[in-house]
């Protein structure tokens, strides 16, 4: 399959930066995309439900396995990784953010803290999309002060843990088949990682009705009672939340290439629209505010996919740290949510109407925009790294 770059990365960093064997994949991916993703896009998102369909191909497309020793098809580099997910979250953020739930933060969870024989069984069945996974973090009353807040529990009886509590907003997890679960030992206190079968007594999952934005994300609250998991379902290298962390750290680069991939959806939806709507007997694309407004989309655009191409370059490089990460997410995702609306806003009053594809973008931004840390938790981030000073309450 011919590789053709996007209009939207108006500086060629694909064709600069890529591979061709990732330029092959990369096109491969798209092109199912388009055929196959994109006409089904809008249903699924107004009955909020998930085409499990796409999990077969997902994987065979190598969305899945890119990233993992264990499962990678191929050499790659963390930037080719990078425009997987924004072209998964260019044609929908929905499936952007499974693969990024069972690829990144549930996959990402093992591969960083679990031990050999876990990886050795665990990463091959999600990358193959056998078992499907969710990420149990977020709780009720504990979002951005995960470090510090967490309220589920894990008590040692013997060779199995008893977990207690609930989360909230977990991707995937009304039909994951295992759920990442971190909770706090009460023991030690520090923050410890399970593998928790869905089907385990006690494991109730309800999904979360009445979203307005990834409405085909299937997110559940989850109530943990009395949970038992043998010891050998304990993360073994989970010892404390910095190990948590290292998962987030990976992941939130990927966040912010799903922002520039949002964003370029809801851009191209502008453009072909405003090729195609006339209004004073031409096309609003040859009006001088509507090109003003399709201009500073695209400048947003540019300066986000230069920033995220360099944070995964160092990301290559062994040089990327939480700041770097935290950065590119917080302002990726600013921006984005600046340009979705500047793509309604070309379309008018069509723009609310899923018929023309921005009104999805447009909604899908805002959960982008606040999960995997929002972005005042984000600039703390940086302005630690700045000043040396800590401004966390």
């Amino acid at each position: 399959m011919s590789f053709e770059p996007l209009a939207s990365d108006f500086y060629s960093y694909e064709s600069a930066l890529l591979s061709d064997r990732e330029k092959d994949a990369l096109a491969a991916l798209r092109a199912w995309l388009e055929s196959d993703v994109r006409p089904i896009a809008n249903e699924y998102w107004e009955r909020a439900e998930f085409p499990t369909q796409v999990v077969k191909p997902l994987a065979e497309h190598g969305a899945l396995a890119f990233a993992w020793d264990e499962t990678r098809p191929f050499e790659n580099s963390a930037v080719f990784r990078g425009f997987v997910a924004l072209e998964l979250a260019r044609v929908d953020a929905s499936i952007g953010t499974f693969v990024g739930v069972q690829n990144g933060l549930a996959t990402g969870s093992l591969a960083v803290a679990g031990s050999a024989e876990q990886r050795r069984e665990w990463i091959p069945k999600l990358a193959s999309g056998e078992v499907v996974g969710a990420f149990g973090l977020t709780e009720p009353l504990s979002g951005s002060d995960s470090a510090r807040g967490l309220r589920t529990t894990a008590r040692r009886e013997g060779d199995d843990w008893v977990l207690n509590g609930e989360k909230r907003w977990i991707g995937n997890a009304t039909w994951s088949d295992i759920t990442i679960i971190w909770a706090k030992d009460e023991a030690d206190g520090q923050v410890k990682g399970f593998i928790v079968p869905t089907s385990t007594p006690g494991y109730e999952a309800t999904k979360i009705e009445g979203k307005i934005s990834l409405r085909m994300v299937q997110n559940a609250d989850i109530t943990l009672t009395d949970v038992r998991v043998p010891e050998s379902l304990r993360l073994q290298n989970a010892n404390s939340f910095r190990d948590t962390a290292a998962v987030l750290r990976q992941t939130r680069a990927e966040v912010a290439w799903a922002a520039v991939g949002t964003a370029i959806g809801a851009y191209e939806a502008a453009v072909a629209y405003a090729k195609r709507r006339e209004q004073f007997g031409r096309a609003i694309g040859s009006h001088q505010l509507v090109q003003d407004l399709l201009v500073k989309c695209l400048g947003n655009i540019t300066a986000s996919l230069g920033m995220v191409v360099r944070v995964s370059q160092m990301l290559d490089a062994g040089q990327q740290r939480d700041e770097h990460s935290a950065l590119a997410k917080a302002y990726a995702t600013s921006a984005m949510r600046e340009t979705v609306a500047w793509a309604r806003e070309v379309c008018g009053g069509n723009g609310i109407v899923l018929d023309y594809d921005v009104a999805r973008f447009f909604a899908d931004a805002e959960a982008l925009y606040s999960y995997e840390g929002t972005r005042e938790m984000n600039t703390l981030i940086v302005g630690r790294a700045i000043t040396g000073e800590a401004a966390f309450v």
